[in-house]
């Protein structure tokens, strides 16, 4: 019998890019026509058979003055949660939804996730507003939140947010494989960064061209362009990221047992490689404890606990 650990691995995501309407028009309309658009858009998304969509930030008000978008807020459920609601069923797929949500009077900027059946799965709001958005009367939110999906926990960054640490560290400690960033800016460097100091998958989705694919050691896999908004990659979530040190000998163990269902990715000038498990029967935690490897982060806490009782039999002898 296949674990349900092993079922869940792979995770078929999509990223659109998205702009929102071009021609200055009433604002009602203006949401209008983007949801038209979005709704499009996402249906070519199906067709490449993904399991996760996610859209660039607050699209369904994209291109409307922050003051017109935050008077056209909605709360969930609300008309546009109804949308993409029967979207996400209609398709069988999970979509993240980036919009100026209404909670309890207040405006927040949020990421939707709403699962395949069509249910409201939680909002993450946007920790680091803009000084611009705060002004106009969003309100930030309280702390990092890490949500749960079928595909394990998600993380969560919007646009500002990822030049705040406090973000990438609480996205760590929940130990989320996957990261979603909806955005009005492409990022850049700072993807990489993140997917390679987090190891994590970061799977932006951005206004114009340069929505972003990347994978834990900080390669890009997959950007978009105005040839092809949407991007799509099968990630495969049952993998961990391991320091060379008291590792590297064991590697060709592993190789000579699995061959290629346990693939190994090497980033050299960082010392650090990927081990990802493709094996019916076992997963990357598996073959950690087989060939008893350690973790990236397990060595680096040993190294910190072997430093701390050093300096203290130091500290006794003086």
């Amino acid at each position: 019998m296949i674990r349900d650990d092993i079922l869940a691995r792979n995770v078929r995501v999509a990223s659109i890019s998205f702009s929102g309407s071009c021609r200055p028009r009433e604002a009602k309309e203006t949401v209008k026509q983007n949801l038209e658009i979005m709704s499009k858009l996402l249906e070519e998304a199906y067709y490449d058979e993904a399991d996760l969509v996610c859209f660039p930030e607050t699209s369904p008000t994209a291109g409307l003055p922050i003051e017109k978008a935050i008077a056209l807020a909605e709360p969930v459920p609300g008309e546009i949660f109804d949308l993409f609601s029967r979207k996400a069923q209609e398709y069988h797929l999970s979509i993240v939804l980036p919009m100026l949500e209404v909670v309890d009077e207040h405006v927040y900027n949020s990421a939707v996730l709403i699962s395949r059946d069509g249910e409201y799965l939680g909002s993450y709001h946007k920790v680091h507003p803009t000084i611009g958005e705060i002004e106009a009367g969003v309100t930030p939110g309280i702390k990092p939140k890490v949500l749960r999906s079928e595909f394990g926990p998600l993380g969560f960054a919007i646009c500002f947010d990822l030049n705040f640490r406090d973000i990438a560290e609480a996205i760590s400690a929940a130990n989320a494989k996957l990261v979603i960033f909806p955005s009005a800016y492409p990022g850049g460097l700072q993807l990489s960064i993140w997917a390679f100091d987090c190891g994590v998958y970061v799977v932006s989705s951005v206004r114009g061209e340069k929505s972003s694919i990347v994978d834990p050691l900080g390669r890009i896999l997959a950007r978009s362009s105005v040839y092809n908004p949407i991007i799509c990659k099968t990630l495969n979530l049952d993998y961990e990221i391991f320091h060379i040190d008291y590792n590297y000998e064991r590697l060709l163990e592993i190789k000579r047992k699995y061959g290629s269902k346990a693939e190994i990715d090497m980033s050299r000038p960082e010392a650090v490689f990927m081990l990802t498990s493709h094996l019916k029967e076992k997963t990357v935690t598996d073959l950690a404890s087989e060939f008893n490897l350690e973790t990236r982060e397990q060595y680096f806490l040993r190294s910190e606990r072997i430093r701390a009782e050093s300096l203290k039999r130091m500290n006794f002898k003086k």
